[in-house]
């Protein structure tokens, strides 16, 4: 093939300017330079790309053309992994450098546990490589690093020179070689070898602005070759050419900052001898017309001129016509911004548009996603989702839990449904059996069900051959006690690995079942097959360890869904306005913190010493996202979106949308009408969405039930507790009692008031049942009643945190029971203790049961009741209109309920408080309020049993911010309390009330 360039003694550097699809461009000047040459010769072309998404954007066009010759498309970062003459190395895995790293500094942290918490031990490691990373990439030497003067600087900075000495012996010239590291060292032979024996053929570096140093070094040594050019992309035309040259002005040593978009350019630029202003622009790469350049160029000119704005600002020209393709949105939230967002978005597809979302906020991209559903429109996302979070992810996670701690009830139900389980087979049995295993089992008592206990359950399924089958399977994989001790990484890996697939498979297959299906189960293989491969380099590992690096692992690991998303609705990473194109570009959620992102912490070196170290620094983040951002700006339609709030806080505009709109406001009256119709155009797809997110039309509370069931489905049966719970919320009574439903009781018991309540009662039983025949002296009497309350917690409460502070609290109001107790004594005898009663209540049908936590027998003869209360017992309000617990167990106590004859007085009723202000609240029993106190309940239960008596929701509970059982069945929320319950007949033959 003829020479695709001319000869010329200067480095050959072109670039394309803003606003154009810098892709296509590059494709066509190519074609343009090659016409009249044969078919093949561009496959003679070596293409290096900036990264692996421009390669497949390039290919993309390249393949829409059909059949022909593709020059060789490879990404600059790829040079890395080549293979080359010189017999360098493959580079270390970046897996077995990192499970070196965390050797290293696991053994550190052992010898110096000051330094860092062994909780950021992976952190470290991943951190500690990406900076040996940079050091090869800008040839920092380790020599340099340990010279740094550290003595003005916080402790902080002393002590990370401890973990950077770690790995010098990486940074020597004869260490294996990181990935980094061997880039660096081909791409230096490469421009040795080049200067002797330059190639004949085309060499082309094209997308990469030189940020990184090994990349810098590629591009001038490829733009030196008497073939070889450099595309830049993106350069400012409307720049000045004295701003230009003093862009890089008091930046040399790099502390006045790299944020400005254009210095990135600038410093490649000067390190070529080269002036910016005069780089030529690459073949087929025309500017856009209009000049909407201008002004953005002058808005994002560099802090100490902007005084500039108050001279050029007000010659600016044909501004209406420059931002014609503008739209200005400023959301009130997210919700509303995305909205927008998806109405654009659907309108584009009408029109048959390509649009793409540009936004670091994976938040609302997810919203703007969820808002495009209304159509079924699936936006393209380029970003993956975390290996961690998809199914596979989750399950390998769940299993490396399983060696770390023990296992539990809970832990046990996410297993068992997780969609991959038992996925090799017989998949719907094994839902079935889960399910009732879950209810019938784990929730139904606490704690961790035996396989003595497992095998019993299964027996009891006599209509279910498989079941027994099922729970060995279970108790072999999952009963297993967990092996938290370290031991060699091989052996780990290879038991999660086992005993994963086992449990994917099932009770009935062979194999590995799903996890390994489509492409997120291929990428959970791939993990799993690296981390074996690499194993022999992590040493011991306990299972804790394991599992933080595992999950750590996973969230570095993408994939994409195998989804079919619309081919021309896309959702891109803010890099990828530097290689792609559309009709429409939509640049949302431009709010500082988010577009530009704040640099990342640096846990190594601070601002002042990466600079005295030669090192890349902070603002290289945000210059590259402004230069972003400038070049999506540029294209022809675009849109500018935030929201003035977000789910917490007032936000506030990205530092270019300050700048752009300060410059129009300050720039005549052209410049305000121009941003006037930005905004006006926002504020048009707003009034859209608040349409979009408003109902059509009001939709009527429901009715504030009142369920009618029959009178022969009306209760027969109450206990004590119930009578409150039928005076304040009588639903809840409708549907324990006649629908039959309960709260499910949770798999993991928690150290809730009902907890505290069972322990409390039971060491006042077992103190009162010994002591019955007399209490001893105070000191045996208080070390006789902490010793019943250690034996109890024992039993009782499986939770060290809540054993130490009940023990306290019980230590707290020891003294207080004892004396008030000796004051019992003195009264009468403890009788009856935790007895089981029932009583028919005369007249009504209604049978009420409870359990007496103490009955008295007092020295004349009569009864003394007593409960305990962990809480703050009632007042004598709450007790006349609700709480009627002691007056309800005197009727029964008098009408021979707890193994009483019939004919008993009742004298005294009390509660003992003993919470956190203990009190006992007492009363004698008067026999005429006793009396109508067993005539109002008798009225109540004869109107509860009345066909025409509804049972209201929410009659009048104590507190309203707590939620009932059963107020998701009775619809709350979709009613309130101040609406008149309505009466609504269930259960009879031919009715189709709702229940």
């Amino acid at each position: 093939m003829r020479d695709l360039f001319a000869s010329q003694d200067a480095p050959r550097v072109y670039a394309t300017p803003l606003g154009v699809d810098f892709c296509a461009a590059l494709v066509e000047g190519l074609d343009r330079m090659l016409a009249g040459q044969p078919p093949e010769a561009i496959a003679h072309v070596d293409l290096y790309v900036a990264n692996a998404r421009m390669e497949r954007r390039l290919r993309t066009l390249y393949m829409a053309r059909g059949a022909g010759f593709l020059p060789r498309i490879r990404p600059v970062q790829a040079l890395g992994d080549q293979a080359d003459l010189a017999g360098l190395p493959a580079a270390i895995p970046p897996l077995r450098l990192r499970l070196e790293l965390v050797q290293l500094i696991g053994k550190l942290l052992d010898n110096q546990p000051e330094l860092a918490p062994r909780s950021a031990l992976y952190d470290l490691a991943d951190s500690l490589a990406d900076l040996m990373g940079e050091m090869f990439e800008e040839d920092v030497r380790p020599e340099t690093i340990a010279g740094l003067d550290v003595a003005e600087h916080a402790t902080h900075w002393q002590r990370a020179q401890a973990f950077l000495e770690l790995v010098t012996h990486y940074l020597k010239d004869d260490a294996a070689l990181t990935r980094e590291a061997r880039q660096t060292r081909i791409v230096a032979l490469l421009a040795r070898q080049w200067q002797g024996q330059p190639p004949r053929h085309p060499v082309i570096v094209a997308g990469s602005t030189g940020s990184r140093g090994a990349t810098a070094q590629l591009m001038e040594a490829v733009a030196r070759l008497p073939q070889g050019a450099v595309v830049l992309p993106g350069i400012d035309r409307d720049l000045p050419q004295d701003i230009w040259a003093r862009l890089l002005e008091g930046r040399r040593e790099g502390l006045d900052g790299e944020d400005h978009p254009q210095f990135r350019l600038a410093k490649f630029a000067e390190k070529l001898g080269l002036d910016p202003w005069a780089i030529p622009d690459w073949p087929g790469s025309e500017r856009p017309r209009g000049g909407r350049g201008a002004v953005i160029s002058l808005a994002l000119r560099p802090a100490p001129v902007t005084d500039q704005w108050l001279k050029e600002g007000p010659k600016l020209t044909g501004l209406e016509e420059a931002f014609a393709g503008v739209t200005w949105l400023e959301a009130p939230n997210p919700q509303a911004e995305a909205a927008a967002i998806a109405l654009r978005l659907r309108e584009a597809v009408d029109k048959g548009q390509r649009a793409a979302v540009i936004a670091s906020d994976r938040t609302l991209t997810r919203q703007v996603t969820a808002a495009l559903a209304r159509w079924n429109i699936l936006p393209d996302d380029s970003a993956g989702q975390p290996l961690s979070l998809s199914a596979p992810g989750r399950f390998l996670r769940h299993v490396a839990e399983l060696e770390a701690t023990p296992l539990d009830p809970e832990a046990l139900a996410v297993i068992l449904k997780h969609p991959l389980c038992h996925s090799g087979g017989d998949r719907n049995d094994h839902l079935l059996r889960a399910r009732d295993l879950e209810v019938q089992v784990l929730r139904a008592r606490p704690g961790l069900p035996s396989r003595a206990r497992l095998v019993d359950w299964a027996e009891g399924r006599k209509e279910d051959p498989g079941a027994m089958g099922w729970v060995t399977w279970l108790a072999d994989t999952l009963l297993v006690a967990p092996r938290p001790e370290p031991m060699a990484m091989e052996l780990r890996v290879a038991h999660h690995k086992a005993r994963a697939e086992r449990l994917a498979a099932g009770s009935l297959a062979e194999g590995s079942g799903e996890l390994y299906d489509k492409e997120p189960g291929e990428a959970a293989h791939k993990l799993m097959t690296d981390l074996g491969a690499e194993a022999g380099v992590g040493g011991p590992i306990g299972a804790t360890d394991y599992r933080d690096l595992f999950t750590a692992l996973t969230r570095d690991r993408e994939v994409r869904q195998p989804l079919f998303p619309h081919a021309d609705i896309l959702i891109w990473g803010t890099q990828e306005a530097r290689v792609q194109g559309a009709d429409l570009i939509i640049l949302a959620g431009l709010n500082e913190g988010g577009w530009p992102a704040a640099p990342p912490a640096d846990p190594w070196l601070n601002r002042s010493l990466r600079a005295a170290a030669g090192l890349r620094l902070p603002d290289r983040v945000i210059g590259l996202a402004a230069h972003d951002f400038q070049q999506g700006i540029a294209a022809p339609e675009v849109w500018l979106t935030r929201a003035k709030r977000d789910a917490e806080t007032d936000t506030v505009p990205s530092r270019w949308l300050n700048r752009l709109h300060n410059l129009l406001t300050g720039s005549g009256e052209a410049a305000k009408a121009a941003l006037a119709g930005m905004e006006a155009r926002g504020a048009a797809y707003l009034a859209l969405a608040e349409r979009l997110l408003t109902p059509e039309a009001d939709v009527a509370f429901a009715p504030r039930p009142a369920p009618q069931p029959p009178a022969h489905a009306r209760p027969k049966t109450l206990s004590v507790t119930d009578v409150e719970v039928l005076i304040r919320d009588p639903y809840a009574i409708y549907a324990r009692r006649v629908l039959g439903l309960r709260k499910l009781d949770p798999l993991r018991g928690d150290a809730d008031a009902r907890a505290r309540g069972t322990v409390l009662h039971k060491v006042m039983e077992k103190f009162v049942r010994d002591t019955q025949a007399g209490l001893p002296d105070r000191a045996t009497a208080l070390a006789q009643l902490m010793a019943l309350t250690d034996a109890v917690l024992a039993e009782e409460a499986p939770w060290p945190a809540a054993r130490r502070l009940w023990r306290a609290r019980m230590a707290r109001v020891a003294e207080f029971f004892l004396s008030t107790e000796a004051e019992r004594r003195s009264l009468g005898a403890p009788e009856i203790l935790e007895t089981l009663g029932e009583w028919a209540v005369p007249g009504t049908g209604v049978t009420l049961r409870g359990k007496g936590d103490r009955i008295d027998r007092l020295e004349d003869g009569r009864l003394a009741i007593y409960d305990y209360k962990t809480g703050t017992p009632p007042d004598a309000k709450e007790e006349k209109q609700f709480a009627k617990q002691l007056w309800l167990m005197a009727l029964m106590a008098e009408g021979g309920s707890f193994g009483l004859p019939p004919g008993q007085i009742v004298g005294h009723a009390a509660y003992i408080g003993l919470g956190a202000s203990p009190v006992v609240l007492g009363h004698d029993v008067d026999r005429a309020e006793l009396a109508e106190v067993a005539a109002a309940f008798r009225r109540r239960l004869l109107h509860m049993a009345a066909p025409e008596s509804g049972f209201p929701s929410r009659r009048a509970v104590k507190t309203t911010r707590f939620a009932g059982d059963f107020d998701q069945l009775a619809r709350y929320g979709e009613w309130d309390e101040t609406q008149a319950p309505e009466l609504i007949p269930v259960g009879r033959t031919g009715d189709d009330g709702d229940g």
